[in-house]
């Protein structure tokens, strides 16, 4: 039991350089406008997630991509500040680490996102081939290559398929974009996380009404998160 405590939490998917700015109100198009304040932020949902379970004190790794340089520098200094470990980063020779342009308005509540991707490949199943499994108890996919992503998880099943229950990888998928190839991957993950927007996609509009509807689509006993709503239950 305390050897897998000490596992980590491997979270794979974006990283990315989130530039904030706070204003007062959304500027208007064609104007100039002072912010109230503006920072350098790591983002990416993986990234993020990983930034959330190093400041709970659980051990944790992210597995994406990169390309070198200043953005790429300022990401694996926040990484490194947050204890979270990169071994498995996939340094990329082609494109640029993506960046965010992001406005927040807190009188409104708005949040305006405008990403800049310079068609930087994700990590493929050949990638995460070279991660030590057994390091690992739990792995995380944000949804995006899916046919790779699919790779990686059987993977973990033929390595859980050689191991009692309690040592055994969990397996979670986050499905937060409304792309059809991404569907896939509802009935393979231990843990299901789903966003109001993927909800709303599937004609339902509420937390309680998509529980009901994608049943069907997860295996028997997940739990589902909507992250966008905020509410936790179980199926």
């Amino acid at each position: 039991m305390e050897e897998q405590k000490k596992k980590k939490i491997l979270c794979v998917g974006l990283v990315c350089l989130d530039i904030i700015n706070v204003v007062d109100k959304y500027p208007e198009e064609d104007t100039d406008s002072r912010c109230l304040s503006q920072r350098w932020q790591r983002g990416g949902n993986a990234s993020n997630s990983c930034t959330v379970l190093s400041l709970l004190g659980a051990p944790c790794a992210f597995m994406g991509s990169l390309s070198a340089g200043p953005v790429a520098e300022f990401i694996v200094d926040d990484f490194s500040r947050c204890a979270v470990d990169i071994s498995a980063v996939v340094w990329q020779v082609e494109g640029q680490t993506p960046c965010a342009c992001c406005v927040v308005c807190p009188s409104s509540g708005s949040r305006t996102v405008v990403l800049s991707d310079m068609n930087l490949p994700d990590a493929t199943a050949n990638d995460f081939s070279k991660v030590d499994l057994c390091q690992l108890k739990w792995i995380h996919l944000e949804a995006r290559n899916a046919e790779e992503q699919m790779k990686m998880i059987q993977q973990v099943e033929l390595y859980n398929s050689t191991l009692s229950q309690e040592q055994r990888i969990t397996v979670s998928v986050e499905i937060e974009k409304t792309r059809e190839a991404l569907y896939q991957l509802f009935a393979h993950g231990d843990v299901v996380f789903v966003s109001k927007d993927v909800a709303r996609h599937f004609g339902f509009q509420s937390a309680q009404t998509a529980l009901k509807g994608l049943y069907s689509r997860v295996k028997q006993g997940e739990v589902g998160i909507d992250r966008t709503i905020g509410l936790g239950w179980s199926l």
